[in-house]
């Protein structure tokens, strides 16, 4: 058990994602695992928590609520290992899906035995599975297919077997055909060489031990593609580390040098122990003439064959592993950037600032509602300097603005001392605050800034977004892509579609974890909450604007196309403050309210103490 969950950090996740859909049932499967006694040692739950998760989870019910609202069931496990859980989940299913589908097609060519099906049963992982159905894969043209058509597998045979007395040389001459192009003994030795080196490479308990002498003993090295080209990966034109502990950051590096161009780069082993165990295979030392031709057909199987295939499995391993390594590292700083504490009940003064277009200003009313807007120059001359200052002085009195929002980017420094200055001669007390602009450009340019702002040219949107990020900065951040927000390392290295799931789950978590008011969230941040669609969003807003706002949660049921289902794992995650009942205010699930309301008896307080 402890060496397949060893086993499973590496797997490519892009491959475990083919099978991610479209799964077995899981009476179908069980007979070839148990996943609850699986998941539970690897997640170290009790065996009940684990099949309960698996049931919620088949039930169609999201991580969100299963993590807020059925933490009996499993242990009051957090949503992130509850997603984690939910991948091992998908993966052990895929796994098993392909352990039938490969024992199918190895039985439709009528060659399934009892010790293929038993090494089947044993395989840990889809690299083990693989390499049983390697020798079953139709492949394409060949060294060795050719040989075999040319009639010279029976001599490859002869030689494994290593007979005392044996000459391969003169019983390769009895292959020696003009019309099958074998024109000489030689050329027959050659191609009996060939599917011998196949045979090898086919061979998937070679390729295990093989694969393990890599990750203990192999290196990661680098080396320089033009020495006289200068570059940022200077440090890596003569650079080797082992496999087992560079890290994942260098990993990430010299691949972006070879995609550039810049390196060449490859695994090497100091050893000759891959050599050694190609060799003890088939070599008993009974014939020298034909240990000398399996030596030569295991030097090239493992040259030719077996070497490029691990090499790229094992760049692949390091390369997810430090992909999946600075996925989390994204993830951590964008939930921090999420999470940060709103600025409520503020008109605030959005300041997006530049150098040669100048600073555009946006202020934004306590519900960021947009008041005003205008360009000014505090980095041109003295005149603009002092245009500007009179101009934000009339922007801070005219609206009452209570705080200033200024962005990180270009010119951030001369705009927050340019600011610092002016509000020294407002009429009341103003403040000030930096905040990440990352992601503003990409809001602005968007669909959605086009439609919630049509009146604004595109440079004021931005302004308009740095604003609002100080209001609220989770309902202001959902509208961007997480990965256009730019809080991670490699970010266009890594796998696009797993660091989507990825910072989305993120995204979706910190929305539920702090709710939304269902009559004033946008259709963006509304997408995040648990158990809804874009389009049961869109409906939710046009019921809103038809309507007016929601009294309760209960009238959530009346949204078209918004069923039971949906109901039941989004409803604790909105909240409806206009509501009668002070629970619709609340992360209290409306499947609990007359348990809550049994318990404010029981305590002695009313709802309205709520």
């Amino acid at each position: 058990m402890v060496s397949l969950l060893s086993d499973i950090k590496y797997e490519r996740r892009s491959r475990r994602l083919i099978y991610e859909t479209d799964f077995w049932s899981v009476e179908a499967l069980a007979r070839f695992m148990d996943y609850s006694v699986t998941l539970s040692k690897l997640f170290n739950i009790k065996e009940e928590y684990a099949k309960n998760i698996i049931t919620l989870l088949d039930e169609g019910n999201t991580i969100p609520f299963i993590a807020r609202y059925r933490k009996e069931m499993h242990g009051s496990m957090d949503d992130q290992l509850i997603r984690e859980f939910s991948e091992k989940l998908e993966y052990l299913r895929g796994l098993d899906k392909r352990r039938e589908e490969i024992r199918e097609l190895i039985k439709g060519q009528e060659k399934l035995t009892d010790e293929i099906s038993s090494a089947l049963d044993s395989a840990r992982t889809l690299s083990e599975l693989e390499d049983i159905y390697r020798p079953y894969k139709p492949k394409r043209k060949t060294r060795a297919s050719v040989a075999k058509e040319r009639g010279l597998e029976p001599l490859a045979l002869e030689i494994i077997k290593q007979e005392n007395g044996f000459d391969p040389m003169k019983y390769a001459e009895e292959f020696v055909d003009e019309e099958k192009e074998v024109n000489s003994a030689q050329e027959a030795i050659n191609g009996a060489m060939d599917i011998i080196a196949e045979m090898l490479s086919d061979n998937a308990e070679i390729r295990k031990r093989l694969r393990s002498v890599f990750r203990r003993s192999g290196s990661l090295k680098s080396v320089a593609a033009d020495d006289e080209k200068d570059s940022v990966y200077t440090n890596y034109y003569d650079y080797a580390e082992p496999v087992k502990k560079i890290a994942g950051h260098r990993v990430l590096a010299v691949n972006r040098g070879e995609k550039e161009g810049f390196l060449k780069v490859g695994i090497f082993i100091d050893s000759e122990e891959p050599m050694d165990i190609i060799n003890r295979e088939f070599d008993k030392g009974t014939n020298a003439l034909c240990s000398d031709i399996l030596k030569a057909a295991g030097e090239d199987a493992y040259t030719r064959l077996i070497f490029p295939s691990i090499e790229r499995e094992i760049r692949a391993e390091l390369t997810e592993t430090a992909s999946e390594n600075a996925m989390k590292v994204f993830a951590t700083n964008l939930k921090q950037l999420l999470m940060q504490p709103p600025v409520k009940g503020k008109t605030v003064l959005g300041l997006d600032p530049g150098y040669r277009t100048g600073c555009k200003v946006a202020v934004v009313d306590d519900t960021g509602k947009v008041l005003d807007t205008a360009v000014i120059y505090p980095t041109h001359s003295e005149t603009k300097i002092a245009q500007s200052k009179k101009k934000l002085l009339e922007l801070i009195k005219k609206h009452n603005v209570d705080i200033i929002s200024i962005g990180n980017g270009t010119a951030s420094k001369e705009t927050e001392m340019f600011a610092a200055e002016t509000i020294k001669d407002a009429d009341h007390t103003v403040y000030y605050m930096v905040v990440s602009e990352a992601g503003a450009s990409v809001y602005s340019a968007s669909k959605l800034a086009a439609s919630e702002l049509p009146e604004l040219d595109l440079t004021l949107r931005s302004a308009v977004s740095i604003a609002r990020r100080l209001q609220d900065p989770l309902a202001e951040l959902v509208k961007i892509e997480p990965k256009a927000i730019g809080v991670g390392q490699y970010q266009h290295d890594m796998p696009q579609k797993r660091l989507g799931e990825t910072l989305d789950g993120i995204v979706e978590d910190c929305v539920n974890s702090v709710g939304a008011d269902l009559n004033t969230a946008s259709p963006a941040l509304l997408l995040r909450v648990s158990g809804l669609n874009s389009t049961v969003c869109n409906n939710i807003v046009a019921y809103r604007e038809e309507n007016g706002a929601f009294n309760s949660r209960a009238e959530l049921k009346k949204v078209p196309k918004l069923g039971p289902k949906a109901f039941e794992q989004c409803a604790g995650f909105l909240r409806v403050p206009e509501s009668r009942n002070s629970l619709d205010n609340t992360g209290v699930h409306p499947e609990s309210y007359a348990m809550a309301k049994e318990l404010l008896k029981l305590a002695d307080y009313s709802e309205k103490e709520i």
